[in-house]
């Protein structure tokens, strides 16, 4: 009976211990920004529909939790795309197949660094599924305050890619009826469209560079991932 209730006890710890060592709990902040408005009229972004808005750049950073046991907190991770044409086109019936260069903050382990270009190929789905490059650098995602309506933000990759936004006001509409257009590229619990003052990618391996600075073109928001 000893042996029995000694061997349930092993079989227990074991299981809570693989349970301990799979989760996935996250919690953080993002931002992005296309080359395309996602706050515009419908006069406007069907203007840019089929013509700009192929590239993006898009970051993650994790505020606190683990992923499938491995503890990102105080990491980020960005992703830099380029599609064949505009991102997030719910008019466009074709694939919109992409390539992707992915910067890990070069801050994290080794075994962190696995941890978060798998978390970021998780959240950017079909967007990071070819990979053609991973940079290792450091990445700085900053928020001026805790109010997503208000604030700014501020993304930088190295030398490779950076946001730079704030809140949208009044004195940014052109037609007067500007809605948001586009979903975020990535899941959030919360999201608002921003206005882009610096949206840059220099890097060589996706065979185009850009600077889209002074649109409406970002979205900042925050996250939340549970298994």
């Amino acid at each position: 009976m000893k042996r029995l209730v000694l061997s349930l006890f092993l079989a227990g710890t074991t299981l809570m211990a693989a349970g301990l060592q799979n989760r996935t709990s996250v919690r953080g902040s993002y931002m992005e920004a296309r080359t395309a408005d996602v706050y515009t009229g419908a006069c406007f972004a069907n203007s840019e529909a089929g013509l700009m808005g192929e590239f993006a750049v898009f970051g993650w950073r994790v505020d606190e939790g683990l992923f499938e046991g491995v503890s990102l907190e105080g990491l980020s991770v960005v992703g830099v795309v380029r599609a064949n044409t505009t991102l997030g086109d719910v008019h466009a019936r074709a694939a919109n197949p992409s390539k992707a260069v992915l910067i890990v903050d070069e801050r994290a382990t080794p075994t962190q660094r696995l941890a978060l270009a798998a978390f970021a190929r998780r959240m950017g789905g079909d967007l990071l599924q070819d990979i053609v490059r991973v940079e290792y650098q450091p990445v700085d995602i900053a928020f001026e305050n805790n109010d997503i309506h208000s604030r700014k933000a501020t993304l930088t990759a190295g030398n490779l890619a950076k946001l730079q936004t704030r809140a949208i006001s009044t004195m940014d509409k052109v037609c007067s009826h500007e809605e948001t257009w586009y979903d975020p590229l990535t899941k959030l619990d919360h999201a608002m469209p921003a206005f882009t003052m610096a949206n840059d990618y220099k890097g060589k391996d996706l065979g185009t560079t850009w600077s889209s600075p002074d649109k409406r073109s970002a979205f900042v928001g925050s996250f939340q991932l549970r298994d």
